[in-house]
């Protein structure tokens, strides 16, 4: 499953289920598809999922840095997995526009 966000303010963004859906969990949201935030709630959400993976950052193990076997996939933290949601939010609380997301099954 695909989950894709949408707002007037940025382009889409669209993630794997399980992500976005940790994500939307991080923001005090539920899995529900498909669902919204109204633009005065953005800002409330951005802020809940910026400081959810605020400590994340720092539990991360550094993939880059770790010497791993021969063709093993690296590690990409949730905070990365987390920047093009943070700025789709950024760019919607700025311009004061909702947030729609739903799944591409």
């Amino acid at each position: 499953m695909l989950v894709t966000f949408s707002t007037p303010a940025h382009g889409d963004v669209t993630m794997f289920g399980d992500v976005a859906i940790g994500l939307l969990k991080m923001m005090g949201r539920g899995s529900t598809m498909p669902s919204a935030l109204y633009a005065q709630d953005v800002q409330a959400a951005l802020e809940r999922l910026k400081a959810a993976v605020d400590p994340a950052r720092s539990r991360q193990p550094n993939a880059a840095a770790e010497d791993g076997e021969e063709g093993e996939e690296p590690v990409v933290s949730i905070s990365h997995r987390a920047l093009p949601l943070i700025e789709l939010l950024e760019a919607a609380a700025h311009e004061n526009c909702a947030v729609m997301w739903e799944s591409n099954e």
